[in-house]
């Protein structure tokens, strides 16, 4: 018996699903505490790093969920192995450019080579199995990488791990051409676009569910609060709500709207494989910095300042979640959004002013996100804003021609 997805009703999220979804709950968390621990240009290109594996880890196995019943029993059994394995990278976050480098190689490699191998077998017979016999050989190469950094010092790691990151990014680019096997067509990568949208944004709300959970923990742990750490408080609240506010108040349906009515959705979806963990990688960068805000705020009262990197942290997440969204609006509607390009370069000016007390950073980054909202807002407040998107795109996607609006 087949173990494809029966797609006559559409394809919906399972539970099995949301319960995989569990184990990267803790790791959006993880990579949030390695930035505050590490708070370093070393240590953000090391963070990019292992928000690139856990991401590669947990997008591969949402195509295969994409095509595959995750409710089949076999399925099932894999996505708990993957589960598992994932459970045991997130646990070696902290430690992966320490003494846990062998728990983040062998989990990544045991994801990914396990998964692709699985999905081989459970497609026999399908036109998708040519297509995960590439994925196996690239997933192999990239295991391999990072199963020889896990054991490697420190410094060679990161290039190791960062290699194994780029052979998957890359092998996508080509569409997974391999000798003999060839390349895949994005037209054969026949996925249900909205199941795949969804997907995608609900690791969103998984990075925007740590921001809330930071700014709960702050306030459980502080005894006393003034007038001007509850004004932090409100104001990281408010930037948390924007973002979510940003993203889900028009473009997340206007992006279902687009995959679900393109030609090609599979050349769509590798759009939002790339574009997503931008935004996200925005959103715990600005976690990261609010928890350390909130902790010094209530410590110290308004006199934060935003020092050699805390600015960053805040409005510098803030700016790459903006620049996320610009290229994500762009390739979905094919316009350049001015407001966003604006906002976007706002907050990097805020980030290049580390005398200015953080607080105040803070405040205006949120005013900057709200301006941009209520433009957005202004601008898409039609009822047919995910219909206008797709009209815009037309039936094959972006026409490559630039627009400003």
């Amino acid at each position: 018996m087949s173990l494809l997805r029966d797609r006559a009703g559409g394809t919906k999220v399972t539970n099995t699903e949301l319960f995989f979804d569990l184990v990267y709950v803790v790791a959006v968390t993880e990579l949030s505490d390695f930035i505050r621990l590490n708070p370093t240009w070393h240590g953000a290109l090391e963070g990019l790093v292992l928000l690139a594996l856990v991401w590669n880890a947990w997008v591969y196995t949402t195509w295969v969920t994409n095509w595959l019943d995750p409710d089949r029993l076999p399925t099932r059994v894999m996505l708990l192995g993957a589960m598992l394995a994932s459970l045991v990278l997130t646990a070696g976050i902290t430690g992966a450019f320490g003494v846990k480098g062998s728990w983040v190689a062998f989990a990544y490699a045991t994801i990914q080579v396990g998964r692709s191998a699985y999905t081989v077998w459970a497609t026999r017979g399908d036109p998708l199995q040519r297509n995960y016999q590439r994925i196996l050989v690239w997933c192999s190469v990239s295991s391999a990488f990072a199963l020889v950094g896990g054991f490697a010092p420190s410094g060679p790691r990161l290039a190791l791990f960062a290699v194994a990151v780029v052979v998957d990014v890359v092998g996508g680019i080509v569409q997974f051409w391999v000798p003999v096997l060839g390349r895949s067509q994005t037209r054969d990568w026949t996925i249900d676009g909205a199941h795949f949208a969804e997907r995608c944004q609900a690791f969103l709300l998984i990075a925007l569910g740590e921001s809330v959970v930071g700014v709960g923990a702050a306030l459980i742990e502080a005894h006393r609060v003034s007038w001007l750490a509850a004004l932090g408080f409100l104001g990281v609240f408010v930037g948390v709500v924007t973002l979510f506010l940003l993203y889900f108040q028009q473009w997340a349906e206007a992006g279902v709207e687009a995959i679900t009515h393109a030609d090609d959705p599979g050349r769509l979806g590798r759009v939002f494989h790339f574009v997503h963990p931008v935004m996200i990688a925005g959103i715990i960068l600005t976690a990261a910095g609010d928890g350390v805000f909130l902790e010094r705020l209530v410590d110290s009262g308004a006199h934060v300042q935003a020092g050699a990197y805390l600015g960053w942290f805040c409005a510098g997440g803030a700016t790459l979640f903006v620049l996320g969204l610009l290229i994500y609006i762009r390739l979905i509607a094919g316009v350049v959004s001015i407001p966003h390009v604006t906002a976007a370069a706002v907050l990097l000016v805020l980030c290049l002013s580390p005398a200015v007390p953080i607080l105040t950073v803070g405040l205006l980054s949120d005013a900057t996100l709200v301006a941009l909202f209520t433009i957005d807002a202004t601008r898409g407040r039609s009822a047919g804003a995910g219909r206008d998107v797709v009209a815009a795109i037309g039936p094959s996607g972006p026409d490559g021609d630039q627009h400003t609006g």
